[in-house]
């Protein structure tokens, strides 16, 4: 085995006849920033979502850290509780409360009932809390409720509530639709923050915001890896040009 973070081992997985995932295999090291593009059906959400147990694969396997455990046949709060968060490309906050009440919830303490009925913030939880909301630019926000924040805050809000939970992977959906340049530029600062503690595999089709987080870049074709390298290196590749940046 190597010291890869994530292994994904020749995995396929079909709906209904069609081939969403084609024998894809690539390794996602601890402390990486990698992006994965591709056209609409290219199996980067069917990734996701064996990746967090959302989905079982046919064949295949997909091996999680340095005691290589299998995620295949876990659930997706055992998945959830190794170490692996996701960001949905809309966000899913608690709009009613405030930022902090939002990040507070969210923060890696006991979740059994008993604790969570007698829960009591600590002096360490508030300055986490408050440390997470200057990460993620929202400090000035951290009393405002979630639900009058702008669309791009939101989605900084829930990037923060996925690092409240401490994973060594993070799973970002889309993070630029919807956003204003001001908000996609402060997302690119956000997650090579978060990537200088964990792995970060972000899924986007924006190239300028692919441009800018300048890491690895996997596409995918067809539910298998077209391509990989630099963002300059792949889309200088003739198939990667024809079946995706030429359309």
């Amino acid at each position: 085995m190597s010291g890869a973070l994530l292994e994904v081992n020749s995995i396929s997985v079909s709906f209904d006849g069609f081939k969403a995932i084609n024998n894809l295999s690539f390794n996602i090291d601890s402390g990486e920033l990698r992006a994965i593009i591709g056209p609409n059906g290219a199996g980067k959400t069917t990734f996701m979502d064996i990746v967090t147990g959302k989905t079982r694969p046919d064949e295949g396997d997909v091996i999680w850290g340095e005691d290589n455990v299998s995620l295949v046949r876990k659930s997706e709060s055992d998945i959830a509780n190794l170490g692996i968060g996701r960001k949905f490309q809309k966000p899913t906050v608690f709009e009613d409360q405030s930022v902090t009440e939002n990040l507070m919830m969210a923060l890696r303490n006991k979740r059994n009932p008993l604790a969570v009925l007698f829960y009591k913030s600590t002096r360490k939880d508030r300055n986490a809390v408050l440390s997470i909301a200057f990460d993620i630019g929202l400090e000035s926000n951290v009393d405002q409720r979630a639900g009058d924040l702008s669309h791009g805050r939101k989605q900084w809000l829930e990037i923060g509530m996925l690092l409240a939970q401490e994973p060594q992977l993070l799973l970002v959906d889309e993070p630029a639709a919807g956003m204003t340049v001001d908000e996609r530029n402060q997302t690119i600062a956000l997650l090579k923050h978060a990537a200088k503690t964990r792995a970060v595999v972000v899924v986007e089709h924006d190239m300028e915001f692919i441009r800018n987080l300048d890491c690895k870049v996997t596409v995918l074709h067809e539910g298998s890896v077209l391509a990989e390298g630099t963002l300059d290196h792949v889309t200088k590749n003739q198939t990667v040009i024809d079946v995706y940046l030429g359309r």
